[in-house]
Formats: structure tokens, C-alpha cells, sequence
């Protein structure tokens, strides 16, 4: 039975759905004011791996992850570059879902934007204020009023006075109490008329937080089963959510919290002010993104990623072995897993311990080299199988294997091809001196020759 480790109760718990064998799941997606980051691809591979799964279990699952089109990043950034809201937020929409693509996520079943949920949000913030949760600020802004919602704090562990004496807190004067947070933001004279909606409360747009209580509300009802994202937000994006949406409706929110942990550099917090700060398409210009999801799903989602060059090239040379032991046995291009067969119960059994996917990679290892040993297509078939639901081994082993990025420089597979073919001549001429030279010119160039009865196949190092 598939158990969660649960945010909010800090254990794992055994998952029960609140529809049986349907699952309503909600991921905190991007802000597109720029390109994806390693933190993102972190999110999306993590929760398409969760959705995956869930599937493969035979529930019914809608996935919803957000776009949030509207903040104060993008409205500066398109000012910036001299551009509208819907300019730029289309653009690096476009650009999310390459990344996206490119590393095997498959799309969310809602993907809504914010901006076509205001009404919503006004409506939310409506009943909020309807129960005295909400009051409008000095400076018009509609603030949320902490202290009368019983039990916030309850995802981040902390109680009200710890948070008022941390760091994080908003203190503008304008709040009945610094804790409180924005719901719907008063128009400002010099911003864009494209990011000012007319409101009970005059011309204005909403706050960050209201813009996921409303959306997944519309799209999967008051209460789900699943809402994850980035450990980050859990305080105070996240906290918020519930106060916003328990204070509204009057009970649970949701039933499971997850939150990915975060990506490191170098054992150092990923940071643009550190000088190592990696957008998704930068890494990609050196790695394969099969790598790159690999490298990912071979972590605990719940644990800190590292990420370094020493890193990425251990997960290249791994994925190298599981697609080497597929080479050279036949198997159906979409192989179905057989539920009952050994190691698919005890991949199962990993990915049913909260999502423990480094567990679940450590099996497909371990299958590799029964299928390296016995060649047997029907443990093949199991293996390709087993990796699919994973998002992983879904491409034939020598488009893998030749695959290369780019930046990678050297040899293209023609060139490649064209030497292998000038060798093999040498060697029929008996110039074993040239054919040895030209061998040795492919290694040079991370090329890799495999000679066997049926002739040359090769392989990037």
C-alpha cells in the first residue's frame, strides 16, 4: 500500500484517496517572467514521477500545476524589455514546455493561468472578508488577517510568535499586524492598465498567495488529495494557501502536503548572487536530458540535490550501463510490465515507500545485470518496462548511446560512420596500421568502437 510522507503531519502516512481510486493532486508551478532553473526541472520531473506512479496503480488522477502569469518580477522584466505582460509570459510559457519536453515531463491535465482566474480570486476574497478574515489596509491593499484564523502555522511547525519574531515577515505599516499578508494588491498610478482589474475594492490585481486557493478550488473542488512543490514554499506560500482556503470554506484544505528538497551547487544553496545559479536549457547544452531526469529520480525527492559536473557525469555513466544491457537483445518497442514477476514487486514495493525512487533505480540495476547475463528478451522487456514508468529507457539503446549534445564538439554520427567505413576498408587492405590509427582517432574524440560478428557499432564514451 502506497504511504506519503505527509508535510503537515511530519510522518508517513498510509494514502487514502478521498474518492476511491481517483486522485485530485495540485504542484505549485513557475513564474514566467524567465527561463526554468534546476529547481524547477527539480518540481516538474519529481511530481511527473508522482503522477506517473499514482497512474500506474490504476487510480484516476487529475494533475494540475499552475502558471502564475502575474507578480511584480514580471511586471518589471517586461517593462524592462520594452514589451506587454502577455509578450513575455507567452515567450517563457513556450520555453517552460520545451524544457519540460526535453526532459520527458508530460503535461499537467490543467495548466491554468492566473490571469484567467481572477473572478475567482475576487470571489474568494470576498467570502474571506464576508467572515471577517479580511479587511481592507490603509493603503487599499486587502490583507488577510493572521491572528484570526486558528491553527496557522500548523505546516511550518511554528507558532505565532516565533514567526513575528523571525526574519520573514512582512512589516509594512500599513497591516493591523506585520504577520498579515496581501490578498489583493491596490492598483499603483504607474503601473500597465493590462495588470489592473476593476474589484469591489477599486483597480488593482491579486496577491500571490490567493491565486493557487482559487485555482485549485475551481479546478478540484475545496478539498483534494495531494498538493505539492518546492520546499521553499512551504513557509509562507503554502501556509497561506490553507489559512486563504480553510478560512474561506470552513474545512480541510488537503489531506497530503509534499515538498521536494532543494538543489544544491557544489554543496552550496543554488544562488544567482553565489554566481551559481544553472537555467535548465545552460545544463542541457551538456548533458542529455534523460540524464538529467535520471540524475534527478535517483535521489530521494525529499532530500537535498547536489548538482555538479562530477555529479552529472556519474549519472551519464550509469544510465550508459542500463541502456548498454538493452543493446543487444531484442525487445517490443512498449513492452508492458508484468506486476507479478520478482523485481517488479520490489520496485513496487520501493516506489510504494514514499515515492523512494533511489531504491526503485538500485532494482533496475540489478535487473540490468540479470538481463547482461542471461540475454533473455523477456527480462529485457521487463527492464524496458520497469524504467518506462519511471520516465526513463524509453528511447532505443543506440539512439542513447549515440546520442550526443551541443556542445559536445568532436564527431556528428555521419562523420562518425564515415570513418568506421574508411577503418573496415583498411583493414580488408590488411593496413592494419591505418585501421589502428583511425580507432584510435575516434577515442580521442569520445568515441567508442564495439566489433562484433555482425561488424563495427559504436558508442559515445
Amino acid at each position: 500500500m502506497l504511504s506519503i510522507y505527509n508535510t503537515l503531519s511530519r510522518s508517513k502516512e498510509a494514502f487514502t484517496p478521498i474518492e476511491p481510486g481517483k486522485v485530485r493532486m495540485y504542484v505549485c508551478g513557475m513564474t514566467v517572467y524567465d527561463f526554468c532553473h534546476l529547481g524547477h526541472a527539480r518540481v516538474m520531473v519529481v511530481f511527473d514521477m508522482v503522477a506517473r506512479w499514482l497512474r500506474a496503480s490504476g487510480l484516476d488522477v487529475i494533475y494540475v500545476r499552475n502558471i502564475t502569469d502575474i507578480d511584480d518580477k514580471i511586471i518589471r522584466r517586461a517593462q524592462e524589455n520594452g514589451e506587454s505582460i502577455r509578450q513575455l509570459t507567452d515567450r517563457f510559457i513556450a520555453a517552460m514546455h520545451e524544457d519540460a519536453d526535453a526532459l520527458g515531463v508530460l503535461r499537467p491535465d490543467h495548466e491554468p493561468r492566473a490571469t484567467d482566474y481572477v473572478a475567482q480570486m475576487q470571489s474568494l476574497i470576498s467570502r474571506l472578508e464576508r467572515k471577517g478574515l479580511a479587511y481592507v489596509a490603509a493603503n487599499r491593499d486587502v490583507c488577510y488577517a493572521v491572528r484570526k484564523f486558528d491553527g496557522y502555522g500548523k505546516l511550518s511547525g511554528k507558532s505565532l510568535d516565533e514567526l513575528r519574531a523571525g526574519e520573514r515577515v512582512d512589516v509594512a505599516q500599513e497591516k493591523n499586524d506585520p504577520l498579515d499578508f496581501v490578498l489583493w494588491k491596490h492598483a499603483k498610478v504607474e503601473e500597465p492598465g493590462e495588470v489592473k482589474w476593476a474589484s469591489p475594492w477599486g483597480e488593482g490585481r491579486p496577491g500571490w498567495h490567493i491565486e493557487c486557493s482559487a485555482m485549485s478550488s475551481e479546478l478540484l473542488g475545496e478539498h483534494f488529495d495531494i498538493h505539492g512543490g518546492g520546499m521553499d514554499l512551504q513557509f509562507p506560500h503554502h501556509e497561506n494557501e490553507i489559512a486563504q482556503s480553510e478560512g474561506a470554506h470552513g474545512h480541510a484544505f488537503v489531506n497530503y502536503w509534499m515538498h521536494n528538497g532543494f538543489v544544491r551547487v557544489d554543496d552550496e544553496k543554488m544562488s544567482k548572487s553565489l554566481g551559481n545559479f544553472f537555467t535548465i536549457r545552460e545544463v542541457l547544452q551538456k548533458y542529455d536530458p534523460e540524464v538529467v531526469r535520471f540524475f534527478i529520480l535517483r535521489a530521494h525527492y525529499r532530500s537535498a540535490l547536489n548538482y555538479s559536473d562530477a555529479h552529472l557525469e556519474d549519472a551519464r555513466n550509469a544510465l550508459t550501463r542500463l541502456y548498454t544491457a538493452l543493446k543487444n537483445v531484442p525487445v517490443a518497442a512498449a513492452p508492458v510490465v508484468d506486476w507479478s514477476e520478482p523485481f517488479a514487486q520490489r520496485l513496487r514495493a520501493a516506489m510504494d515507500d514514499d515515492f523512494n525512487t533511489a531504491e526503485a533505480v538500485a532494482v533496475l540495476f540489478e535487473l540490468a545485470n540479470e538481463v547482461n547475463r542471461s540475454a533473455s528478451p523477456a527480462l529485457a522487456a521487463q527492464f524496458k518496462a520497469l524504467g518506462g514508468v519511471l520516465g526513463l529507457l524509453c528511447r532505443a539503446p543506440q539512439a542513447f548511446l549515440q546520442a550526443g549534445t551541443p556542445d559536445a564538439g568532436g564527431l556528428d554520427a555521419d562523420a562518425i560512420e564515415a570513418k568506421i567505413a574508411e577503418r573496415a576498408a583498411a583493414k580488408k587492405a590488411k593496413n592494419f596500421a591505418d585501421a589502428d590509427r583511425i580507432r584510435a582517432e575516434l577515442t580521442a574524440a569520445g568515441v567508442i568502437l564495439e566489433d562484433g560478428a555482425g561488424g563495427t557499432t559504436w558508442r559515445r564514451a
